[in-house]
């Protein structure tokens, strides 16, 4: 979802700067670097709580950025460009929609209400449910699941290598999708993916819409 269907990326690096900051830290160059994009909400809460060897429980720390980003997320985050387009014409044509999301349950709900595209989805698998996070296929599985599809009926729509993985790993078939924050892994990610798309008409044309 985030850096997928919605423009956040650059909230969440503001989110790390001010929890971190709050507690006496400054954010080390390679705050991700063991951590995948794509890590679920509850395993990137367990990896601040250990890297930093932070009292919270995960819950708690959890929690606290859910506080940090909500008003944004209900008011401010935006789809991007041509998202809203490509899932109208899915939803009319009674594609069944399921979202896989290493993001809060609470948050999703929000940012997808407010951009009026909620309903649309029929299962969500959200990142503070006990699975995996990507690369692991956890996610995408239950989601089908869920949906009642075969893994090998399913395309991914991803902007990160773990979720291309995660997608792969599952057996599914996935577009890539640009974002600024996954540039350094562009080339891994068209190797790995059926397609590489730079933006949302571009993915339309792709999917015949």
């Amino acid at each position: 979802m985030d850096g997928t269907l919605i423009d956040s990326m650059y909230l969440w690096r503001e989110v790390d700067r001010e929890f971190l900051q709050k507690r006496g830290f400054s954010v080390p160059n390679d705050l991700f670097q063991h951590l995948p994009q794509g890590n679920s909400f509850i395993q990137t809460a367990q990896y601040f709580k250990d890297r930093f060897g932070l009292p919270e429980s995960t819950e708690l720390i959890m929690q606290e950025w859910n506080e940090m980003v909500s008003w944004h997320y209900e008011n401010e985050v935006k789809l991007k460009p041509g998202a809203k387009e490509v899932l109208d014409k899915l939803y009319q044509k009674k594609v069944p929609l399921g979202l896989g999301t290493s993001n809060s349950y609470d948050l999703a709900k929000k940012v997808l209400t407010r951009n009026g595209v909620w309903d649309y989805f029929s299962v969500i698998v959200t990142g503070d449910m006990e699975l995996l996070g990507k690369p692991y296929p956890d996610i995408y599985l239950e989601c089908a699941r869920q949906l009642n599809v075969s893994p090998e009926s399913c395309l991914v729509i991803e902007d990160t290598l773990s979720g291309i993985q995660a997608a792969k790993a599952a057996g599914m078939k996935a577009i890539a999708i640009y974002d600024d924050d996954s540039l350094e892994f562009h080339p891994q990610m068209q190797a790995l993916a059926d397609a590489f798309v730079n933006n949302y008409k571009e993915l339309e044309k792709v999917l015949n819409l």
